[in-house]
């Protein structure tokens, strides 16, 4: 349990209080210390916080998402806004399950004990990997035939929260089609003030049968028992958060890619000039505002971002490229039920001759036009508008005592149907390296679905959606964030 003490309050609220008549009473206006209003009956002054719960979590983590400070005052309405606001943010942080926000009387009846109630989740967590090599369930299912043989499996663990401050550890084994190693650690404060961070880490990953190009819009593979790719790259992430919604974010990298002389003959753009190494320093910059209500599945608030790289640092570096990408998206309210969003993203890289493998379109991650997740448009810029109305079902939260472990006996779901909009274009300037029909046009694509959300961040899509070429297709799409 932490309490958060303040000495001399009620003397301090005595002074605040008079003054604040006296200026009514000069004025004729109402008197403001706080969030004082001119019915001082309605007033609420926060006495202690306490925080209860938090078995493992330093109390200074979840302080460090709250404004509301011992002593302010606010009134009911105001108070009940400032509650909520700080619960998302506790929330967010994504150590609990559950968060409430307890208000009750201090013993000296003058003000009301902040009671923080949080649920911690299960940190350590380790299990089998079993996944598909492609880049979605949807091109597996239509594309790939359902080849079993497409798969990845492995072991994952994550230990979250280790000392207690929101740390992480990360290991990832994989083995099946795409072999890869992963570890990395994140302290996200590392200083007294609790606003900088580190993130180290390092990858290595193997193919054998590998996607060497597109064409026609398509992924195009080689099968082999050989190996035809080696991937290295290790990494210092600083992060930097001044204010409660603001990060900044600045990571250099090193990487190294070694190709088989069959790829390199197949597509002498693959690392550019029939190389078969790469070798690259990298260094990034990211700003990211983000003040959703919940980081999971948002509806309300808005986020955006801006990132500028360069990748070639050194003048040894195998590669000179720079890029910029952007991202706005707004969430909102149309009723108790219905919601809404908006977004555009965008990204512009140089120069135009570009390696194969740095060169990103549509069709990756969730940077894509529905209705088209079975193609990959390469490109050297692209924009993209994504809109979408939602409708509630239902959003409960179960809770089983039965359940021995108290980080699983508390589940929260939630269903929305849902009816979305697209559109977006990608800048192509070879087109006929790829044979592409989809760049240098418009893209559009619709559709309509059910999103389901439950707890640890699990997020799964049921969609069917329509594109411009008149195809249309059920999709299927499940997300984890760790």
């Amino acid at each position: 349990m932490f309490t958060i003490k303040h000495i001399g309050i009620n003397n301090r609220l005595c002074i605040i209080y008079l003054c604040g008549l006296f200026l009514a009473a000069v004025t004729g206006t109402p008197a403001h210390s706080q969030g004082i209003g001119a019915d001082s009956v309605n007033n609420i002054v926060i006495g202690d916080i306490l925080i209860e719960g938090n078995h493992k979590t330093r109390a200074t983590i979840i302080t460090r998402e709250m404004a509301l400070r011992q002593g302010d005052v606010l009134d009911s309405l105001r108070l009940t806004e400032a509650l909520e606001i700080d619960r998302r943010k506790i929330i967010n942080t994504n150590l609990f399950i559950t968060v409430d926000m307890v208000l009750k009387p201090n013993p000296d009846s003058l003000r009301k004990d902040l009671h923080v109630v949080v649920k911690e989740r299960w940190y350590f967590i380790i299990f089998p990997v079993f996944q598909l090599a492609d880049r979605n369930f949807n091109e597996w299912w239509y594309d790939r035939k359902r080849d079993i043989s497409r798969t990845i499996y492995g072991v994952y663990l994550s230990y979250g929260n280790v000392t207690g401050r929101s740390d992480k550890l990360r290991v990832l084994a994989e083995f099946g089609f795409i072999p890869k190693f992963e570890v990395s650690y994140t302290l996200p404060y590392i200083d007294k003030a609790q606003k900088t961070g580190i993130t180290v880490g390092a990858s290595y990953g193997i193919n054998k049968t590998m996607a060497f190009r597109t064409w026609n819009d398509k992924l195009d593979y080689l099968s082999s028992e050989d190996i035809n790719r080696k991937r290295f790259y290790t990494f210092v992430n600083l992060t930097r958060r001044n204010k409660f919604y603001g990060f900044h974010s600045l990571d250099l990298r090193w990487s190294q890619s070694k190709i088989s002389d069959t790829i390199a003959v197949l597509n002498p753009r693959y690392l550019l000039n029939a190389r078969r190494e790469q070798r690259f320093f990298q260094l990034t910059y990211s700003y990211s505002y983000d003040k959703r209500d919940n980081f999971q599945y948002p509806l309300r608030g808005k986020s955006w971002g801006i990132q500028l790289s360069k990748i070639g640092l050194l003048p040894s570096d195998d590669i000179n490229q720079t890029f910029l990408y952007g991202s706005y998206r707004k969430y909102f309210a149309l009723s108790q039920r219905w919601f809404a969003n908006t977004g555009f993203k965008a990204r512009i890289s140089l120069p135009q001759k570009q390696p194969y493998l740095q060169t990103i379109g549509l069709g990756y991650r969730n940077d894509l036009v529905r209705g088209y997740e079975l193609y990959v448009v390469d490109g050297q810029y692209y924009a993209l508008v994504k809109n979408e109305i939602k409708y509630k079902l239902f959003a409960v939260q179960k809770h089983f005592p039965w359940v021995p472990v108290r980080q699983f006996n508390t589940i929260p779901i939630a269903a929305y149907l849902n009816t979305f909009a697209d559109a977006g274009y990608v800048r192509n300037t070879y087109p006929e390296l790829s044979n592409t029909t989809l760049g240098n046009r418009m893209l559009y694509g619709a559709g309509t679905g059910v999103d389901i959300v439950t707890f640890y961040n699990i997020l799964a899509r049921f969609t069917y959606s329509v594109n411009a070429k008149k195809e249309g297709r059920f999709f299927f799409s499940i997300i984890r964030e760790f």
